[in-house]
């Protein structure tokens, strides 16, 4: 099997993972979930992070083929226009992004020029669908459940999961937001596991389980079998359902889901201007 080059940037602020993913035989190579700096008490944004990977491609003369995101993030807000500005590459995510654009393009009260069909990315991707990042074999599963556009990305032996997955001792993804579902969850989770136990899985976040003090950002789907914590082998869909369902009733909404939803619904772009030239971002009273 393919095997990838796959280099992490973390994100500790908001806990996340990007990735650097290369063609081992080329230059080629493939962006997934980046960050952009953003301190919500200033409404200042910042390219720190992004200039990590920014100065990694430049530095290995890597050429950049894909900006990829797994879904529409809730804990942070995409790079993805910065990055394509500087290192160029087509933007993907998953086709049914157009029914979160149309959950929370009504929550924001969003405008008419907010185009609820995609078309803020250069691709969209259907279950099944394939792409090639240099000279290696990228495979789509549609994996809902956490949001409905969710992706996993089978490139070579790596799999990127985004929040589908979690470390075997953290469990899974929340199911509690928008369009979010613990049945369809497990379900999409099933699809993963079902990939050779040897292949490499590459988290998009990870918060330090209890008695653990590293972070942990790629897992096997053989350690997935045998010790996830809601998704072991032998957890049936009923019991992860009512597991799931009591989990995230006790969990608060994420610090950065009001302003990373709405900018990650429009790829990374933030809203328009308003007539004095300024940009910003709501806050829906009581509507969560």
């Amino acid at each position: 099997m393919q095997q990838p080059v796959v280099t992490c940037f973390f994100d500790e602020p908001t806990n996340t993972f990007s990735y650097v993913v290369k063609d081992p035989e080329s230059s080629s190579c493939a962006i997934v979930d980046s960050v952009l700096d953003f301190d919500y008490a200033s409404g200042r944004t910042d390219v720190r992070s992004a200039d990590e990977i920014v100065g990694y491609v430049q530095d290995n003369g890597l050429t950049v083929e894909w900006i990829l995101e797994t879904h529409v993030h809730a804990d942070h807000l995409s790079a993805a226009p910065y990055l394509k500005d500087k290192l160029n590459g087509k933007t993907g995510i998953g086709a049914r992004i157009v029914e979160v654009q149309e959950i929370f393009g009504k929550a924001f009260n969003a405008g008419t020029e907010f185009a609820r069909d995609g078309s803020q990315f250069d691709r969209l991707f259907e279950e099944g669908d394939t792409f090639k990042v240099g000279g290696l074999d990228a495979l789509i599963l549609h994996t809902p459940g956490h949001t409905p556009a969710c992706l996993t990305y089978v490139i070579g032996d790596a799999a990127f999961v985004g929040d589908t997955l979690f470390a075997p001792d953290a469990g899974t993804a929340r199911c509690d937001f928008p369009g979010g579902s613990a049945h369809i969850l497990y379900q999409s989770i099933q699809k993963v596991l079902a990939l050779p136990p040897e292949t490499r899985i590459f988290l998009c976040h990870d918060y330090k389980a209890p008695g653990r003090d590293e972070y942990q950002h790629k897992t096997t789907v053989a350690e997935q079998l045998a010790s996830n914590i809601h998704v072991h082998t032998g957890m049936s869909e009923e019991d992860f359902v009512r597991l799931r369902t009591e989990r995230d009733a006790t969990l608060d909404m994420p610090r950065l889901i009001l302003p990373s939803v709405q900018v990650n619904m429009r790829a990374g772009e933030m809203p328009p201007a308003e007539d004095n030239g300024q940009v910003y971002l709501k806050v829906p009273i009581n509507r969560f």
